[in-house]
Parts: structure tokens; C-alpha cells; sequence
């Protein structure tokens, strides 16, 4: 029996990892894009039916994927501990709600979602997600003081042109959005020119401003983003040639998990053949 679950498991395993597969399933998850897509259009009663069949079957490839993947886990505990495979789970199990009926809006958006499953099934996409999430919480930092510095400018904006223009510069709120559509470029040469026929010096408080925040907090924003980036690549280079960044050691005790359980399976097929 546990020579037949064995086997069943590594046959899984290999479709999963199959690139065949793989590629078959990017291709359904870019034809689930192109049927929302097209359900923006308007379309004819038959156009709707052959749309909603199609639809039908993705849902359940994507079913039947996802049960592929749990399967082939040797240990079914760890399939959970992966974020990603959390997040395939929940946009699959969301796909299942049915269009119609008081829950048709949520079940268009969980759909909708279904595209976003791209990112996880392409490891250049997961890299990049990744180093974007780790990245967050050091941009957080930035976006800190990147703040202290807008409230600073929209007061002294406030208290030195209300009285030649109340829309943009009104209160301190207002002079906030102000600076974004300053920092933004977004015609910000007529708020200065606005200014600067009553304050003829007060371009520098434009200058100095846009100097803050479009060349050095957003340089450092992106520094900060490039910096985790390349320690994702250097772990995913690791992990490929199962190192770490010292050289040498295994990369991670998932992978030691992984090993130990395959060398526990084919040690009970082994016993079992032997008897």
C-alpha cells in the first residue's frame, strides 16, 4: 500500500514539476486574462455562453492543479507553510463561488484575481515580489521622513500663500496635496510662477522641495528596492546550487526536511519489497 502511495506521489511530483505542465498552466492562467478581458465587450447571447464555458474550464484545470500540487507534497503540513501556495489556494477556492446571484460582484473580482496567479508560477515573478514585500518595511522609514519634510513645506506653504491662492494652499491638508502635484511635476511651474509674482524669491522653496523629493527620497527609495533585490537573487542563487551565501551548507532545513522525508519513503519501500 505505501509502495503504491509512494509511487502515485512521485508521479505527481513529476507532472507538477513538469515544464510541459507548467507551461500549460501559464497559458490557461493568460487565457482566464484575455476571458475577463473580453467580458468588458459587448457581446452577443452565444458569445456569453461559449465565454461562461470556457470559464467553467479553467476553473476546474485550476482545481485540479492545485490538488496535483498538494498531492506530490510529501508532507501535506508543509503545503500550507508556503505563502504562495496559501495564495493559489485562496484565488482557486475563490473561483468556485458562483457568478451569479447577490455574490456575483465578489465572485468577478476573485476572478480577476486568478491573472494574478502568474506571479507565482514564474520564479523571476516571486523574486521580484519578494524583494518587493522584504522592501516595505525599510521604505517605510523613507516615506517617514518623507512625510515630516511635506508637512514641514505645506506650512510654510500655507502660511506664506493663502492669501494668493485659498484652493491650493488654504490649509495645511491642501498645501499637502500641493507639494504631491509639485513633487509629481504635474504643472508645478504655474504654482510657482503664481507664487513668485507676489514672493518673486520663493522658487527656492519650490527647488529645495523637488530636490528632497524627487532626486534624494526617491533615490534612496529605489536604492533600498535594488539592495534587497540583489540579496534575493544572491538566496535564489543559493538555494538553486543548494548553498548558502557562505558557500557550502545546505540552503535551507526545508530542504533537509524534504531529503529526509524521501529517504524515509524509499527506506519503507525497501523493507516492504524485502518481506
Amino acid at each position: 500500500m505505501n509502495s503504491l502511495v509512494f509511487k502515485a506521489q512521485r508521479r505527481l511530483k513529476k507532472i507538477d514539476n513538469s515544464k510541459v505542465f507548467q507551461g500549460i498552466i501559464i497559458a490557461v492562467i493568460i487565457l482566464s486574462a484575455l476571458l475577463i478581458g473580453a467580458k468588458t465587450h459587448n457581446l452577443s447571447d452565444n458569445a456569453i455562453v461559449i465565454l461562461g464555458i470556457l470559464d467553467l474550464g479553467v476553473t476546474v484545470f485550476f482545481v485540479i492543479e492545485i490538488v496535483i500540487r498538494y498531492l506530490a507534497y510529501p508532507k501535506k503540513k508543509q503545503f500550507f507553510k508556503n505563502g504562495w501556495n496559501i495564495f493559489d489556494t485562496v484565488i482557486v477556492i475563490g473561483s468556485l463561488i458562483p457568478a451569479g446571484g447577490a455574490g456575483v460582484l465578489l465572485a468577478r473580482l476573485l476572478r480577476v484575481f486568478r491573472v494574478l496567479r502568474l506571479v507565482s508560477m514564474v520564479p523571476e515573478l516571486r523574486l521580484l515580489i519578494n524583494a518587493l514585500l522584504k522592501a516595505i518595511p525599510r521604505m517605510g522609514y523613507i516615506a517617514l521622513l518623507m512625510f515630516v519634510i511635506f508637512y514641514i513645506y505645506a506650512a510654510i506653504g500655507s502660511m506664506l500663500f493663502h492669501t494668493i491662492n485659498e484652493v491650493l494652499w488654504g490649509d495645511v491638508s491642501i498645501s499637502m496635496l500641493t507639494l504631491f502635484r509639485v513633487a509629481t511635476f504635474e504643472d508645478w511651474t504655474d504654482v510657482m510662477y503664481e507664487t513668485m509674482a507676489v514672493f518673486p524669491i520663493s522658487w527656492i522653496y519650490y527647488l529645495s522641495f523637488i530636490f528632497l523629493t524627487a532626486f534624494v527620497f526617491l533615490n534612496m527609495m529605489v536604492g533600498t528596492v535594488l539592495e534587497v533585490m540583489g540579496q534575493e537573487h544572491e538566496k535564489f542563487r543559493a538555494e538553486q546550487h543548494g548553498e548558502t551565501g557562505e558557500g557550502g551548507e545546505p540552503a535551507s532545513r526545508a530542504q533537509i526536511d524534504k531529503l529526509e522525508a524521501e529517504l524515509a519513503q524509499i527506506k519503507a519501500l525497501l523493507l516492504e519489497k524485502s518481506k
